[in-house]
């Protein structure tokens, strides 16, 4: 989980973007990572191959705030969507400290959100962890497009624990900051628990 830097007074937390191949992650974070402010961001490293446009990971700290004394920096990853990469998948997940699980909302990828939903529980029990144990939240991502599921469809599908969710349209930005917000609150309330 979480690593505590005493030298430095830094808490470093992990968020991790979850879902499906192409359903939006790796545009969640670029949008991010465009919008900060450089003084308050580290690098954005993109992995990608022919067939996945995000290989292994993005990564990208951003210093937000303080805890107790300590200053907060979040690691911002994708996993690799296609299901194949799913050692990779379990890498990337180990030592999260929040979850973003993105769906796509066009109506012929929801096979691929449950299946994706669902890899990443077993993942994470693998681990030793419950998905109720980290604070997570769920995107519906590209509500822009034609063809989409209706909202309460793709909810009863996925947020069968009713943690906050949000619609966007990351290709624009719409919700991508709503939803990011969201996780470093509940990561943030998390950590002063501890």
């Amino acid at each position: 989980m979480s690593f505590v830097n005493y030298a430095s007074r830094e808490i470093n937390a992990k968020i991790v973007y979850y879902g499906p191949g192409l359903c939006g992650k790796t545009t969640n974070l670029q949008f991010i990572y465009k919008k900060t402010k450089p003084e308050t961001k580290g690098k954005l490293i993109t992995l990608a191959t022919e067939t996945e446009r995000t290989l292994f990971f993005d990564f990208m700290p951003l210093a937000l705030g303080e805890i107790k004394g300590f200053k907060t920096r979040f690691h911002l990853y994708t996993v690799p969507g296609q299901i194949f990469y799913n050692a990779s998948r379990k890498l990337v997940l180990k030592g999260a400290d929040g979850i973003v699980f993105v769906a796509d909302s066009q109506a012929e990828r929801m096979d691929a959100n449950v299946e994706s939903y669902e890899n990443m529980k077993i993942n994470l029990e693998e681990q030793g962890y419950s998905l109720g144990q980290i604070p997570h939240v769920i995107q519906y991502n590209k509500r822009d497009l034609p063809d989409i599921v209706p909202l309460a469809d793709i909810k009863k599908a996925l947020n069968v624990n009713g943690v906050p969710d949000f619609e966007a349209a990351a290709s624009g930005g719409a919700g991508v900051f709503e939803t990011f917000k969201a996780v470093v609150k509940l990561v943030l309330s998390d950590l002063e628990k501890g």
